[in-house]
């Protein structure tokens, strides 16, 4: 069997669209248990009728379609939904391994009620009318007392039905403080608001697309639904489209592409600027959008000029002269170009500036609403709901600042940013936090500074924690109101990055959940009723799913029937009605901003004479990193030269390595100004010298025996990095420094 350069990582990322990825002999060995799926904690599977049932996961963000299979009413198998428009068939090892988060033993059975520490992991046994009251009467006094401004919602899911209705309840309440975990969406979001004047989503047609700049956007490791992704990678192949990936580190992506581009971490939107200074020097630009449907280009134009020719770029990016003219030539002569970015899975932010640069490249070549380009998409809304009813204490919270500043004069496009938050609950401005409400988030394990995200909980007077299972977050909650697990609840599903058609999924229950477990929406629906008045008139529905129903009621027939909704015939707006900005047309200029100040970095943290080398964090498929831990089957996948028993092996260049005195294996120290772990030594030629490259996901201190106390966190270790521009986080990575242990 031949495998070119394209294709051999089929082999270790699921065999084309597939499956979960095949374990190590030895790795089966260690634990048979885990393959089997016989695990200490399950009882043995009844006798039963075998049925299939079709759902969507919810674990991840990419939302695959799946078939459940049960026998009797137990469910047995996962598979992917070959008709199911994103992944077709496929699913990621996490989605997979689904029913090991199912029924595995750090399901919350029930309310329970902190009686120690906090964090101490100590509880009490509510029944769900004692859990409902608590809640009720703790957010009750504080809107007595005429501050509901002081009560805050997180969510990890920025779009669907429960992300509304939990945003319902805080407007309803009187509190502007619903806000989401930051990803990639936040900052592409902005971008759209300012460069397009849309408030929707975007979009990409990268089936379309013949050339391929990614500014480290991890397209294998889960930057959208991967099974879509590597589906899209393997019709780029047959097409013969060009895959450019542009990263400090060889990941997936990038040996899967036609070629890999190191650079210097943290310039990749200055190297996007230095590609545009040649198209634009060489006049390889589109002149029709540019002259006739965009705004603001001698300003762009005079800044890409006066500071990012190829030498300057060349010299900060570590990328060649030669190469950066050759990018941009091959990138405006090919016939549908595009060019992505978003870290990695795209879980956190980044610099806004580097979307804005990332942005302005399609638009240079006019690839914005093409085919093949870059698509404004329509947000998903829940329109058959009315509009909330307000009192007059709701109306008077909703004009209160909001703790994270977003919406202000500093950040007026922000929606959420919820990496600001730890600095306000440890100043205590603009006002103190009094509680917490968490959905389907872990901010003290996936949000960088877990330290400084620990100390700022700690100053919330009431946690609510809405978790299925005992994560750290939930660990530091008040009371817990456990969820539905993704197998047994309603949701929506809206598609995900990468996916440029309108789409919604239903997920729907297979299995009946535990006697005291609870819908988070119907929870809440419970905690509005017992409020009362104009909280409990907004959120009046008899449950979750009527709720769900009715504001989806446009498709909810082919929802309930197929299992989802698309709109294949959807086309983008063109050109003279696309841009409802000032002007009516696309924004070089970012609506009057210093263009100067936002192409600027982010510096990291640390000083070069304490720290002589950078530490970045990678995504891998075969790591769970967000709201949801790894279960045993991912932790069992993870390579020995990444993960061996609970020791981390983080990766650096041989020449790098050798110069400290390192070698393959060793024992060392790795520190950064946040703190220090003890790792060992992976020697990797695909990673640029003076760096460390450390995984994103394991390090965790909850969840069960498989998954806890293995590895490094490496939010331990990383802090956030604000965004002057757009207030986000945007932290590359961190100063750090690698001594013998």
């Amino acid at each position: 069997m031949k495998i070119d350069r394209r294709s051999f990582l089929a082999l270790s990322v699921g065999g084309a669209v597939g499956t979960a990825l095949t374990p190590l002999p030895w790795k089966i060995q260690d634990d048979l248990a885990i393959w089997t799926q016989m695990w200490p904690w399950t009882p043995d599977p009844t006798d039963g009728e075998n049925t299939h049932v079709n759902t969507v996961s919810t674990l991840c963000r990419g939302g695959c379609g799946v078939t459940v299979r049960k026998v009797g009413e137990r469910a047995v198998k996962i598979e992917g939904r070959e008709e199911y428009p994103t992944n077709q068939g496929g699913i990621c090892n996490l989605c997979a391994s689904g029913l090991q988060m199912l029924y595995g033993p750090t399901r919350i059975p029930y309310p329970l009620k902190r009686v120690g520490e906090r964090g101490a992991n100590q509880w009490e046994k509510l029944s769900w009318e004692e859990a409902i009251s608590m809640v009720a009467e703790q957010l009750g006094e504080i809107r007595q007392a005429g501050q509901p401004e002081t009560v805050a919602c997180l969510s990890s899911r920025k779009y669907g039905s429960m992300p509304e209705l939990l945003k319902r309840f805080m407007a309803a309440y009187g509190s502007p403080n619903m806000m989401t975990t930051p990803s990639m969406m936040d900052a592409y979001d902005m971008t759209l608001k300012r460069m397009h004047g849309v408030d929707g989503r975007v979009g990409f047609d990268l089936e379309n697309a013949d050339y391929v700049l990614s500014f480290a956007s991890g397209m294998i490791e889960g930057w959208g639904n991967t099974a879509h992704m590597i589906r899209v990678n393997s019709h780029w192949k047959d097409t013969k489209a060009v895959i450019k990936q542009i990263e400090p580190r060889l990941s997936n992506t990038a040996a899967k592409s036609n070629q890999w581009i190191p650079i210097t971490p943290g310039t990749e939107g200055i190297l996007t600027l230095g590609i545009a200074y040649v198209i634009i020097k060489e006049s390889l630009y589109d002149y029709d959008f540019v002259n006739n449907f965009s705004a603001g280009f001698d300003e762009f134009r005079s800044v890409v000029l006066s500071g990012y020719s190829p030498g300057n770029v060349s010299k900060q990016t570590g990328v060649d002269q030669s190469t950066i003219v050759t990018l941009a030539r091959e990138f405006a002569r090919a016939r549908r170009p595009i060019a992505i970015c978003g870290r990695g899975q795209g879980t956190v932010p980044g610099g806004l500036g580097d979307y804005v640069a990332v942005h302005a490249l399609n638009a240079l070549v006019g690839n914005i609403n093409r085919p093949g380009g870059v698509w404004a998409l329509p947000r998903p809304e829940m329109d058959g709901w009315s509009e909330p009813v307000l009192d007059a204490l709701a109306e008077a919270g909703l004009m209160k600042p909001r703790l994270d500043g977003a919406g202000s004069a500093s950040f007026p496009f922000a929606e959420q940013l919820f990496n600001r938050v730890p600095g306000a609950l440890m100043s205590g401005r603009p006002y103190p936090c009094k509680a917490l409400l968490v959905y389907d988030a872990n901010p003290l394990f996936s949000m960088p500074g877990t330290e400084m995200v620990r100390e700022a909980l700690q100053q919330i007077p009431f946690i609510v924690s809405f978790a299925s299972h005992m994560d750290e977050t939930a660990m530091m909650a008040d009371v817990i109101l456990p969820n539905l697990a993704h197998l047994e609840r309603w949701e929506d599903v809206p598609a995900t990055r990468g996916f440029h058609r309108p789409m919604i999924g239903l997920a729907k229950p297979v299995v009946a959940p535990p006697a005291d477990t609870m819908h988070a929406g119907d929870t809440v629906l419970q905690v509005a009723a017992a409020l009362g008045g104009s909280v409990a008139a907004s959120l009046s529905w008899e449950d979750y799913e009527a709720c769900l129903q009715d504001g989806l009621s446009t498709h909810w027939a082919e929802l309930e029937d197929n299992g989802y909704w698309i709109d294949e015939a959807y086309q983008p707006d063109t050109w003279s009605f696309a841009f409802p900005t000032t002007s009516g047309k696309f924004d070089f200029a970012f609506s009057g901003s210093d263009l100067q100040a936002l192409f600027s970095p982010a510096q990291p943290q640390g000083d070069d004479g304490s720290y002589n080398l950078k530490l970045i964090p990678y995504d891998s498929v075969r790591i769970a990193n967000g709201s949801v831990g790894s279960p045993p089957f991912l932790v069992k996948i993870v390579s020995d030269k990444v993960l061996k028993g609970k020791t981390l092996f983080v990766e650096v260049n041989p020449e790098t390595a050798q110069a400290a005195g390192f070698g393959e294996g060793d024992h060392a120290v790795l520190k950064t100004p946040l703190g220090s772990a003890a790792v060992r030594v992976h020697l990797a030629d695909g990673l640029m010298p003076g760096l460390v490259a450390i995984p994103r996901g394991l390090g965790h201190t909850a969840y069960d025996s498989y998954l806890a106390e293995k590895g490094v966190n490496a939010n331990d270790l990383i802090g956030s990095v604000e965004d002057s521009a757009s207030g986000l986080d945007a932290a590359w990575g961190i100063r750090a420094s690698l001594v013998k242990a």
